[in-house]
């Protein structure tokens, strides 16, 4: 993205470069407009995790903060709102806009599923893929279907997120799902959505580090849950790749704190959540090769 913008103005020593995000883009664009000598500003929202926050701050870049929900259960539209604004007042400012910049799918085109198909390889036949701007599954979904339609490709969203047409509703999982529907992706670009509760998240993250010692971020949980979900309705992958963008260090002051959980009014779900996986005998391995 910072590449198209450059091609309209090259990005020189100085410039400002604006966007909304909930996490890891800003924490890529803070490692690259630092390389260009450029000044980042990043809007984000109280859901930002703190680490997040200390890292990005770390990196010089400005903190933008919105607290103003926007009314469809979290803050994007906000956020949005506060890019505009800040462009609007100062036009030199640039913004790569990753919700409708159409290099946001291309380089998941060009990139990350050809990886996917190579990783997978010819039994590869389900891709879990968690969704927010909606650019990663629009991207892995555009390679995948011309090398194999069969490939069942799975968008995993929230509960109260937009991006798959769901209702709009309260969301506690920062970087999953929007107050918006997608630009890239429609109903050709996936088999199946699933929207996973919040708890149903945390639980799948907790099981995974209790039995793997390997912490999930949200998404990450969230995609595991995904899939799981996919089992029990009988869809049964002969080899299915979920695709995990996010590690735990980040969510050790939510996820997995459980004072966070008690915050947040979740803490029986979650618990309640983890007895029923336990029951139906879920356990995870962790294996290398």
């Amino acid at each position: 993205m910072l590449v198209d913008i450059d091609r309209v103005k090259p990005l020189v020593p100085g410039t400002v470069i604006v966007e909304s995000t909930s996490g890891n883009l800003g924490l890529a664009l803070a490692r690259l407009v630092r390389m260009l000598d450029c000044h980042f500003i990043a809007v984000i929202d109280e859901r930002t995790p703190g680490p997040t926050r200390d890292s990005l701050t770390a990196s010089g870049v400005e903190l933008q903060f919105v607290d103003e929900p926007d009314g469809q259960g979290g803050y994007l539209l906000s956020r949005l709102k506060a890019v505009r604004e800040l462009c609007s007042a100062n036009p030199d400012y640039r913004w790569p806009n990753q919700y409708h910049s159409n290099a946001n799918p291309l380089i998941h085109e060009q990139t990350t599923g050809p990886e996917i198909a190579r990783q997978g390889g010819r039994e590869l036949d389900a891709v879990y893929v968690a969704v927010s701007t909606g650019g990663t599954l629009a991207g892995i979904s555009a390679h995948l279907r011309t090398r194999d339609p069969a490939v069942r490709i799975v968008a995993v969203d929230s509960t109260g997120s937009l991006v798959t047409g769901g209702v709009g509703g309260h969301r506690l999982i920062a970087g999953l799902g929007a107050s918006r529907a997608s630009s890239f992706i429609n109903e050709t670009s996936y088999d199946a959505a699933a929207r996973i509760a919040p708890a149903a998240t945390v639980a799948a993250c907790r099981m995974f580090l209790e039995d793997t010692g390997v912490a999930l971020g949200g998404s990450s949980g969230s995609v595991l849950c995904g899939y799981l979900g996919d089992l029990d309705q009988g869809h049964f992958p002969r080899r299915a790749l979920c695709l995990c963008p996010d590690g735990g260090s980040k969510y050790l002051g939510t996820l997995y704190d459980d004072a966070w959980l008690d915050t947040v009014h979740i803490a029986e779900d979650v618990h309640g959540a983890i007895e029923r996986f336990r029951a139906d005998g879920l356990r995870f391995r962790a294996t290398t090769g």
